[in-house]
């Protein structure tokens, strides 16, 4: 059995696809996805109906991220947030043409389901962005930073590798788990298109909602698999175009 946690998606189904085929996903494998599947690329309403589908033959668990968060609210209300929409959320609205009422009930149902973090057997944590609180996910007062947070990895960025783990002066926040995967921080931005590791996170966003990657990375020999540049799948598009 093996476990890989998949990074942000962007309505990026091509990329996926290559990622799924390129580790040879099989039933017994459980896929842990670090939310974002929509906003960028065109096929967002065909990325969460193809997760709903492949739900129902692997383990998959979906953690919630900022702009699914947008798109549940869309989906629920049909009213258009103005910063999601200019952040990949008029390509979003554009995916669903077509889809029913049946159908697009059936998405909002499964955006409502998504857990905000998920901490398995190996006490490895799983969200989308970060937390601030320093005793931990299950204490953290404002919910919205498990999708929106950046410190966490920029503090993990700033740590002096020197630093017992154990030490008074090693962060609180980080001492309670043994690994943390997060996206919601392009590694892009940081000049790399590959997963990065810092202290005892690791960040899997290589930046598919713009010119990087869909990574895959299997959480117990570290070995990653990723996709094609996005761009190059959508010559047409723009992505969020950065």
């Amino acid at each position: 059995m093996r476990t890989f946690a998949i990074g942000d998606i962007h309505g990026g189904l091509k990329a996926l696809l290559q990622v799924l085929k390129s580790i040879e996903v099989t039933e017994e494998d459980t896929l842990i996805f670090v939310g974002d599947y929509v906003d960028g690329w065109s096929e967002s309403a065909q990325v969460i109906q193809f997760l709903i589908d492949l739900s129902e033959k692997i383990n998959c668990i979906f953690i919630k991220g900022n702009h699914d968060v947008w798109c549940q609210d869309w989906l629920k209300t049909a009213n258009v947030n103005p910063t999601w929409f200019m952040h990949g959320g008029k390509e979003t609205i554009a995916s669903y043409d077509g889809f029913t009422k049946k159908e697009k009930k059936k998405h909002l149902t499964f955006f409502k389901n998504m857990p905000l973090y998920h901490l398995d057997k190996d006490n490895r944590l799983f969200l989308h962005a970060g937390f601030t609180s320093m005793h931990g996910v299950a204490r953290e007062v404002f919910k919205e930073n498990f999708y929106f947070d950046r410190t966490l990895w920029e503090m993990a960025l700033s740590i002096d590798k020197n630093i017992d783990k154990e030490s008074s002066s090693y962060p609180k926040r980080l001492q309670h788990y043994d690994e943390i995967y997060i996206g919601h921080t392009p590694t892009t931005n940081f000049g790399e298109t590959v997963p990065m590791n810092a202290v005892n996170i690791w960040n899997i966003d290589t930046g598919a909602a713009f010119k990087g990657k869909i990574t895959a990375i299997n959480i117990d020999t570290k070995a990653y698999f990723q996709s094609d540049f996005l761009p190059d799948l959508y010559p047409n598009e723009k992505g969020r175009n950065k």
